[in-house]
C-alpha cells in the first residue's frame, strides 16, 4: 500500500513537470518578447537619463537633464494640456458610450449595424483618423466649415484646437467602450429586469438602481482605461495639428517624440537623453494618476 502511494506521488510529480515544461516552452516566445522590447528598453532609458545622448555620442552632464527638467515650462504646460485634454475626453467618452451601449442594448432595430459602424473607428490607424479630420476641420475647404457656413479656424486658433482633438479623440474611442459596456449588460440576468417591471419600476429608475450599479465593475476598468489611453495619446494630435497652434494642442508624449526624433516644423538635433528622463517623469505621473483613481475608486466601494 505503501508502495502504490510512493508510485502515485512520484507518477503526479513527473506529469507536474512535464506540464510545467510544456507550459515554459509555451510561454517562452512571449517572454522573451516581452524582455526585448518592453523590460530591456526600459532599463536601456535609464541609462541615459544623466546623459547628453544623441544617439551617436554619450556625454554626462550629471544632474544639468534634472535641472533643465524643473525650469522646462515647454513641458510643464504640455503636462498640463494633457490634463486638460484627458478631462475633456473623459467627461465626454464614458457618458456616450455608456448611453450608445444602453440604446443597441435595448434591442432597437439595426442595433448589429450600429455596432459595427461604431466600433469600426478603433481599427483604424491613428495618424489615418489625424489625416481624415484634418480635412474636416480645415479653415477654407473643410467639411465641417462648409455644412455650418461659416469659416471657423479650428486647427489654427488656440481657442478652437482643444475641442478639435477632443471630438477625434471621442470619435476614435468611445466604439470600444460601448463595447465593454454590452457586454457587462449582457452579464445582467433578465430576471432582474422583469422584476423591476412587475415592480412598476420606470425606465429611469431602472437604469440608476439595476443597470449601473450592477455596471460598476465594468465602469471601474473603462475608467480606467480611459484614463491611462487619455493620458498616452499623441499621435492623432501629431497628425492633426501638429502640437500647435502655439503649441495649445502639445501633449507631454507629443513633446517627447519631438524632442527624440524632431518634428515636422523643427527639425533638430536629437535630445535622447533629456528625452528619456521627461519619459519617466511622464510614466511617474500616469502611474500617480491611475494609483489616485484606483484608491478613490476603492474608497467608493467601500463607502457603498
Amino acid at each position: 500500500m505503501v508502495k502504490t502511494n510512493t508510485q502515485e506521488k512520484t507518477r503526479r510529480n513527473r506529469m507536474g513537470r512535464k506540464n510545467a515544461i510544456q507550459a515554459g516552452l509555451m510561454l517562452s516566445p512571449a517572454v522573451i518578447l516581452l524582455i526585448i522590447c518592453s523590460i530591456y528598453p526600459f532599463f536601456w532609458m535609464f541609462k541615459y537619463i544623466l546623459y547628453d545622448y544623441n544617439g551617436f555620442t554619450a556625454n554626462f552632464t550629471g544632474m544639468q537633464n534634472i535641472i533643465r527638467m524643473v525650469h522646462d515650462t515647454n513641458f510643464w504646460e504640455s503636462v498640463g494640456h494633457t490634463f486638460e485634454y484627458a478631462t475633456y475626453k473623459i467627461i465626454f467618452i464614458i457618458p456616450l458610450a455608456l448611453l450608445v451601449a444602453v440604446l443597441l442594448h435595448s434591442g432597437i432595430a439595426g442595433s448589429s449595424l450600429f455596432r459595427l459602424v461604431y466600433f469600426l473607428p478603433t481599427v483604424i490607424s491613428s495618424s489615418i483618423s489625424g489625416m481624415i479630420f484634418s480635412f474636416i476641420f480645415a479653415t477654407s475647404n473643410g467639411i465641417l466649415n462648409q455644412m455650418i457656413s461659416r469659416q471657423i479656424p479650428w486647427l489654427t486658433s488656440p481657442d478652437y484646437v482643444m475641442i478639435a482633438v477632443t471630438v477625434l479623440a471621442v470619435w476614435g474611442g468611445f466604439g470600444n467602450y460601448m463595447l465593454y459596456f454590452i457586454t457587462g449588460m449582457n452579464g445582467i440576468s433578465s430576471d432582474v429586469y422583469e422584476a423591476a417591471k412587475i415592480d412598476g419600476a420606470t425606465t429611469s429608475q431602472t437604469f440608476f438602481r439595476i443597470t449601473l450599479p450592477m455596471l460598476s465593475p465594468v465602469l471601474k476598468v473603462v475608467l480606467m482605461l480611459a484614463i491611462t489611453s487619455a493620458f498616452k495619446d499623441y499621435e492623432a494630435i501629431m497628425v492633426l495639428s501638429g502640437g500647435g497652434p502655439g503649441n495649445r494642442s502639445m501633449v507631454m508624449f507629443l513633446y517627447i517624440y519631438n524632442l527624440i526624433f524632431g518634428s515636422a516644423y523643427n527639425v533638430t538635433q536629437p535630445q535622447i537623453g533629456y528625452g528619456a528622463l521627461l519619459s519617466c517623469a511622464s510614466a511617474i505621473i500616469v502611474g500617480g494618476v491611475t494609483l489616485l483613481y484606483l484608491k478613490l475608486s476603492k474608497k467608493l466601494d467601500d463607502v457603498m
